[in-house]
Formats: structure tokens, sequence, C-alpha cells
């Protein structure tokens, strides 16, 4: 059987729209019955607009006729034509141009002084560059290394800074997470109650300056 596109809103439209059995749709729909039963009694999908079949090419109106004359016919999907739009694209390798690419070590460097905490994987992907190499500049063992200082790769014109920021968002993420986990506590300031800082005293001091001013 063809896995149909958005199960969720064609069991929703189906439900909504035909006279099938929860059965019928849950098989078609690649559900269980008891979500399909949910869908129909408003505890399941409630925000999900349905998704017409029929209309996006995964079910004929012969299937559905057939099947709505006989509660024992299980539907058969067919491949929509929009399939091909629908899947998600796999990104290729990163392309670098070729005047650019002298520059992946000095941002490698850059990444490997300024965010340890982004993987050799990311580092890799985003600069379209290979784990040995990211190991060679961090071991300096480059056959350039006399000449790599760090630059950021958004200087370099290698990638785009909100493409950079999500690399360090999501590491800086993962960090947190693994930390937590360690029981690790994040490092840095933390902000004092105000009645510790001493802000609230100097409000007196501001109240006889007021006073002052006016005798």
């Amino acid at each position: 059987m063809t896995d149909i596109l958005m199960p969720k809103a064609t069991a929703v439209w189906l439900v909504d729209n035909t006279s099938l059995t929860f059965d019928q749709i849950a098989d078609f729909c690649g559900l269980h019955p008891l979500e399909v039963k949910g869908i129909a009694d408003g505890e399941v999908a409630r925000d999900i607009r349905g998704a017409d079949p029929i209309a996006n090419g995964q079910l004929s109106r012969e299937e559905l006729d057939r099947a709505e004359k006989d509660a024992s016919y299980r539907m058969k999907a067919q491949k929509s034509r929009h399939a091909e739009y629908l899947k998600p694209q796999k990104k290729g390798p990163k392309y670098t141009p070729v005047s650019r690419r002298q520059d992946r070590p000095d941002a490698i460097a850059w990444f490997l002084r300024n965010h340890p905490e982004v993987a050799d994987s990311q580092i890799a992907r985003i600069l379209g560059t290979t784990k040995a190499t990211i190991d060679s500049v961090r071991n300096r063992t480059h056959w350039n290394s006399p000449n790599i200082k760090p630059v950021d790769p958004v200087t370099l014109g290698l990638v785009q800074q909100l493409e950079l920021d999500d690399v360090v968002r999501k590491a800086a993420d993962k960090r947190a997470r693994d930390d937590a986990r360690k029981g690790i506590k994040p490092e840095g300031p933390t902000l004092r109650p105000a009645s510790e800082t001493g802000v609230l005293k100097e409000e007196p001091e501001l109240e006889d300056e007021a006073e002052t001013v006016e005798d």
C-alpha cells in the first residue's frame, strides 16, 4: 500500500465527508481505529484542517464509492501527483567556491577558539570541509599552520549570519542539556535581589535632595 501524505488531515476529511467506517479510514490512513474514533469525537486532531485525498490525487472517486457501499472493502491509495513536491529535500554537500577554499582553515580555527561546543560534524557541514582537515587545524599539523589565524566565517563569506547563529545556538542548547544531565550548573554571573545590591537604599537620598531644592 502506498503511504499517504498527511494521514491525520486525510482522516479528518474522510470522517467529515464520507460514510466510511473507522476501520476503513484507519486502514487507509495507517492509523489506529481508536485514533480515528478520537478524531470523530473531537478529541484528536482538533486543530488540523482536513485534506481531500481525491483532490490531491491519493484516492480515486471510484475507490471511495466502492468502499462506502461495502464496509468490508479496504481502499487502495494511489501515488499522489504532489508527492514529489511535498517530500523534504535533502541538502547535498555544501559547495565552497575554489577562491574561498583557502579561507576554510581560518574559519575552522575561529570555531575551535570561540565555539568549542560546536561538534566537528557541524563545522564540517557548515563549512563544507572534512573532519581530517579540522583535526589538522586543531593539532597544528595542517600544511599551512603557521599562517592560519581565526577569522569569522561570515566575514570570510563562507556562511550566512543566520546560518552561523543557528549552528551555535543548537550546539549551546545541546551542551546545556548534557551539563544538566551531569548535574553541572551553568557558569556566569547570577542576578541578586535588589535588597542585596543597595539600589533601594539610594531612594531616601533622592528624596532628601528634592526637599533641599524646594527649601
